[in-house]
Order: C-alpha cells, then sequence, then structure tokens
C-alpha cells in the first residue's frame, strides 16, 4: 500500500507586537515610536514528524494587521500542497506567488504583497531545513550548486548575472568550504552593534552603552543621525570619545535626506571619522546613492534594508552606487531572493552586511551570512552583521553572541519560530499585553 504523501492542512497567521516605543527601544529619525512586530505566519502539515515551517514580516506596528492579510491572501497556494515537493524546490511556490497576475498588480515584486510572499518562503525554508534536521545555513552551503541556481529567479538579472555566472561563483565557492565551516563553528561570525545608538537615548545612556559595547569586544557600533545637525555632532564627539580613534562608528540616517542634505550633513560629520553612512536617502534613488557615495568618499554608502527587490540592488551596484550591500531577511522574496541578492553581490565583489534591528531579523539573516562566507564569498572581511540586544526572548532558538561574534546555530531550521507563550502574550489585540494595556487605558479614562 503506497503512503499518502505529506500536505500542507492549514496556515496560520498572528499579529504579534511589541512595545518597544515605550524605551524608545529602535527610535530613530524617521520612525521616532515604532512598536517591533511580526506579521506571523505558520505553516503546518499531516506529517507524522511533526514539523511546522514558521516565518514573518517585520513591520513596525500600524499596518500589521494588513501584512497578516496579505499573508492570508496567499492561503490558497499553499493548502494541499506537497509538502515533499515545496522542501524539495522552493522555487516553484516563488514561481506561483509572484506569478499571480493579480496580486502582482499590487506590486509588481515590492511592498506589502511581496513582503508577504517573503514570509511564507522562509517558512517553507524553515520547513525544509527541520525535515533534513539542519540549521539553514548548513542545508544551504552544503547543497549542489545547481539547486542553488535553480532556486535564484533571473528574470531582469541577466544583463547583471546570468545563471551561468551564478553556477560559477557557488562552484568556486566549494572550494575550502569544509574548512570555512569549521572556522565558522570555532569563531562564530563577526558582529556589530546598534544597541547604544537609538535616536531616543540621551547622551549619558550612548556613552555609557558605546563604553560597554566596545568592552565586550565590537569592533564597530552604529548611531542613528539625522533629525538635527547640532544634535548629531554632540552625539557623534560622544560617542567617538566612548569608543576610542580604533572602533568603527557607524551612521545611520533611515532615508531622512534628499541628496544635497545627505552630502552637506555626512561632510559635518566627516571630523569623527564615520566608517559608513546608511539609507542616505530614499532606498529607490540609484543615482542619488551614486553622487553621494562620490561626493562623501572615504565615508562609504550603505544601503539595503528597505530596498525592495533584486532589481533595485542590481542597479545600486551596477551604478557603482554602494559600499556595502545591506540584505533584508523579511523585505524581498525570502531566501529565493537573498540568493540572487547575494550572488550579485558577489559578482560585483561588494561586502554585504545585513541589516538585523527589528524582531527576529538577528535570527534569519545569520543564515544567510553564514552560508555567504562557507559557500559563496569566503570572507569575512569588511563584513559584520547587525546586532540588536533586544525581543531575542521570545525565539526558541535565540541568537547567541559570544565576544562579538554570532555563535554559528545548529537547531534545525531557520531560527524563526517564537515561544507560544510569546505569541499568546503580545498577539494583538487580544493578547494578555494588550488586553491589560486596554484596561489599564479604561480604567484611566474613567478616572
Amino acid at each position: 500500500m503506497t503512503a499518502t504523501p505529506a500536505r500542507v492542512t492549514a496556515v496560520d497567521t498572528l499579529d504579534v507586537r511589541f512595545p518597544t516605543s515605550r524605551e524608545l527601544d529602535g527610535s530613530d529619525a524617521m520612525n521616532p515610536d515604532p512598536d517591533y512586530s511580526a506579521a506571523y505566519v505558520v505553516l503546518r502539515t499531516d506529517a507524522d514528524d511533526g514539523h511546522e515551517g514558521h516565518g514573518f514580516a517585520f513591520t513596525i506596528g500600524r499596518g500589521n494587521e494588513v501584512q497578516v492579510a496579505a499573508i492570508e491572501a496567499l492561503r490558497p497556494y499553499l493548502l494541499g500542497r506537497s509538502a515533499d515537493a515545496l522542501c524539495a524546490d522552493p522555487a516553484s511556490l516563488a514561481r506561483d506567488l509572484v506569478g499571480d497576475s493579480q496580486l502582482r498588480w499590487l506590486g509588481p515584486e515590492k511592498g506589502v504583497m511581496h513582503m508577504a510572499i517573503g514570509a511564507v518562503l522562509n517558512a517553507v525554508w524553515d520547513l525544509a531545513a527541520k525535515r533534513r534536521g539542519l540549521p539553514l545555513w548548513r542545508l544551504l552551503a552544503e547543497a549542489e550548486p545547481e539547486w542553488l541556481v535553480a532556486q535564484v529567479d533571473f528574470r531582469y538579472l541577466s544583463d547583471a548575472l546570468t545563471p551561468a555566472d551564478a553556477l560559477g561563483l557557488l562552484t568556486r565557492g566549494r572550494e575550502g568550504a569544509a574548512a570555512r565551516a569549521g572556522r565558522l563553528r570555532a569563531r562564530g561570525y563577526p558582529a556589530y552593534t546598534t544597541s547604544p545608538g537609538w535616536l531616543g537615548y540621551d547622551d549619558e545612556k550612548l556613552a555609557r552603552l558605546a563604553r560597554r559595547a566596545v568592552a565586550d569586544g565590537f569592533r564597530q557600533i552604529k548611531l542613528k543621525v539625522g533629525a538635527d545637525l547640532a544634535d548629531d555632532v554632540r552625539r557623534c564627539r560622544v560617542a567617538r570619545a566612548a569608543i576610542g580613534p580604533d572602533v568603527r562608528l557607524a551612521l545611520d540616517a533611515n532615508q531622512r535626506w534628499d541628496v544635497e542634505r545627505a552630502v552637506t550633513w555626512v561632510r559635518a560629520l566627516a571630523p569623527y571619522e564615520p566608517y559608513w553612512i546608511e539609507e542616505p536617502t530614499s532606498p529607490d534613488d540609484v543615482l542619488g546613492h551614486a553622487a553621494i557615495r562620490r561626493a562623501v568618499a572615504p565615508v562609504r554608502v550603505a544601503t539595503g534594508e528597505h530596498v525592495a527587490n533584486r532589481v533595485v540592488f542590481k542597479q545600486l551596484l551596477q551604478a557603482g552606487a554602494v559600499d556595502v550591500v545591506q540584505i533584508d531577511a523579511a523585505r524581498v522574496g525570502g531566501v529565493n531572493e537573498n540568493l540572487a541578492i547575494l550572488l550579485l553581490a558577489a559578482k560585483h565583489g561588494v561586502p554585504v552586511c545585513p541589516h538585523a534591528g527589528g524582531v527576529g531579523l538577528c535570527e534569519l539573516v545569520q543564515h544567510l551570512s553564514m552560508f555567504d562566507y562557507v559557500a559563496l564569498s569566503g570572507t569575512t572581511e569588511d563584513r559584520a552583521i547587525e546586532y540588536v540586544d533586544h525581543l531575542h526572548e521570545h525565539f526558541l532558538a535565540p541568537v547567541v553572541i559570544d565576544r562579538a561574534h554570532y555563535r554559528t546555530p545548529e537547531t534545525p531550521g531557520f531560527s524563526a519560530e517564537m515561544r507560544p507563550d510569546s505569541l499568546a502574550t503580545y498577539r494583538f489585540p487580544d493578547g494578555k499585553y494588550w488586553a491589560a494595556e486596554r484596561e489599564r487605558e479604561a480604567a484611566g479614562q474613567g478616572g
């Protein structure tokens, strides 16, 4: 008797929000009061192994319900689908989701629908890695180059990256991969920290956290800038005095400026030797980034957390507009599209330093950087993963930082799964935390 193949039987969605605005964690010039949130999805199957696929899109509060609705719109493509086929070829689902012509009209391949696609695809990769008994970075690093190439959509990329190019990069990346994996396990992947630099922190807290970061071994910290030039000059002076001359000081404007103002502002901060300026202008302004890069050198230009898709990354690289590519695990179309972006960066020889603020982004993106080191770029020179020290306690397999390095995750999956008690507490609007908030507000109004 032939066994019935396992199928996807449920696609559960949750609106999960954390009240980070209360302490101004995550605050910057463009986003002064974020409540870090996850539009969360769980794929369940009828397989005997009991494995589930977990994924999410990251938002900062209001509108998370819109992101959840976008994920729910993809449910028909998943229910009843073969779990074996999904895990064997996530690209087959990516093609179906991106190719839905009516939903595609809402992008195409950008915005809320594309982030929903990314959340679902990341959940599939989480499921695939769990079923293989491997952390995702190992599943990717140990995969055959031909299979990885088949996971990438080369439409719109072939003028800059062909399947043959990608196969060559990945084939060369296999040389010495086992030794690099061993070094990665022994030492981990370099990290830098943004934890001291939120815009809402006063100078004392900034200096104290910056000194602690250096004591903990970090060789780069990041400061939010862009609201007020005089404040930024003072805060850069405080930060540089706290960390000394030999630690890198990165700056992040979160898209606050137009091109001319970006140039003027960065030049004013140049005496404090910033290593890079991140998101100096609109993430869609390729030529603007190129102009800023020419004008502020040797300060580097970094961007990517809000870049919508592989096509814009392609143009940024073709135009010589960036010194540092910052992939985001939950902005583009999941692992599949991030593979394309990593390949583009490798072909152009541009280092990748992922964005990993928010909730759960550190957990996800560590896998992509570790794959990149072991099986593609082969180096960690001028590369580090952002680290933000909050909300990790809500995950079953949280990141571990050891001497300013990400320790390699060994738990099977994509490290995306949140703790059930955290989901129950912070589910919006009926989780225990938010229900208690409503009761407090009602009591205050009644008084």
